[in-house]
């Protein structure tokens, strides 16, 4: 795969055919479990419209150093060869219980069949080892961000 763009000149493309002012912080990243094949799955969904939503564990943060998101921010996605797909933009941000998760945010996160009990169990599994690693176990405590985002370029 040839590259198109590196995150920087995509970025500053979309900066200024947007006006945006040059010293507005991002984030780029992809999406799962750090594999190329799911990066570029749940990537191709941002693309496709179907994924306006993702979630992270609060704890994370802390772990891997990382800022928390905020509303009006905004992100680069990469694929799974770390090349730039997309720029979303921070929609609203909660933190929450995963237990309390709902329906409708599940949906948002576009992935299987759309419900919240795919949702959990996935990402029960995905927080089960992130957490393990840091000698954390799963509760259904776990404070989830969840970040719902727009597709902006």
């Amino acid at each position: 795969m040839e590259n198109k763009y590196t995150v920087k000149q995509y970025w500053r493309k979309f900066r200024k055919k947007n006006n945006i002012d040059q010293n507005i912080e991002f984030d780029s990243w992809s999406f799962g479990d750090g594999t190329p094949k799911m990066a570029d799955k749940l990537a191709q969904l941002v693309v496709a419209g179907k994924k306006t939503a993702t979630s992270s564990s609060l704890i994370s943060y802390t772990y891997e150093e990382e800022r928390m998101p905020v509303v009006n921010q905004y992100d680069v996605v990469l694929d799974g060869f770390n090349q730039p797909v997309a720029i979303i933009q921070y929609t609203k941000i909660e933190i929450m219980p995963i237990k309390e998760v709902s329906n409708q945010f599940a949906s948002l996160e576009g992935e299987g069949d759309l419900s919240l009990s795919y949702w959990y169990n996935v990402h029960k599994n995905f927080f089960t080892a992130e957490l393990e690693a840091w000698g954390k176990q799963f509760t259904d405590e776990l404070l989830i961000v969840c970040q719902t985002f727009k597709v902006v370029g």
